[in-house]
């Protein structure tokens, strides 16, 4: 006899939503970029995370916990985008075991030329169909989930913008 807690009527449900959602997304926006920039969505997010960041500029260890990675994937990743000159690699000054992801200036130029197209994918395949609430609603369930899976996430710990 198995002691499994199946899923009532609407956890099936809500669990088949966000798995269309977590299935249909990433490709729908990955083909955005591809026809943009020649880019997945994880290759523009690591794009994005270096923009924001102080000097544009981070530890890979510290990159990779806020675009959710492995060190190996995203050392992959990193190379392709350091073959096309958007990303450089570097010794940290301060301790040589760690090494530095810096976003050049053809890089943020290049992140700058694809923003507003992605800016507006996402807007369309997700925000437009929303209400204040609902996104407000995204953004709760959305770090809750979150919180479950990786505790210590950079994404809980980011401010809110206009809150």
């Amino acid at each position: 006899m198995t002691n499994a807690r199946w899923l009532d009527p609407e956890e099936r449900q809500a669990w088949l939503a966000l798995l269309a959602v977590t299935t249909l997304l990433p490709g729908n926006l990955d083909g955005a970029l591809q026809r943009e920039g020649r880019l997945t969505l994880f290759d523009y997010n690591v794009l994005a995370m270096l923009s924001e960041a102080e000097d544009r500029t981070l530890p890979m260890s510290e990159l990779a916990a806020r675009t959710y990675a492995s060190l190996s994937r995203l050392s992959h990743v990193v190379k392709k985008l350091e073959q096309r000159g958007w990303v450089l690699r570097s010794q940290c000054t301060a301790d040589a075991r760690v090494t530095m992801a810096a976003l050049t200036d053809d890089g943020f130029a290049a992140i700058e030329q694809m923003a507003p197209g992605h800016v507006e994918s996402v807007r369309q395949a997700v925000f437009d169909g929303l209400d204040r609430r609902d996104v407000a609603d995204l953004e709760r369930i959305g770090k809750r989930i979150v919180h479950q899976l990786e505790p210590s996430s950079w994404v809980l710990r980011e401010p809110r913008i206009n809150s």
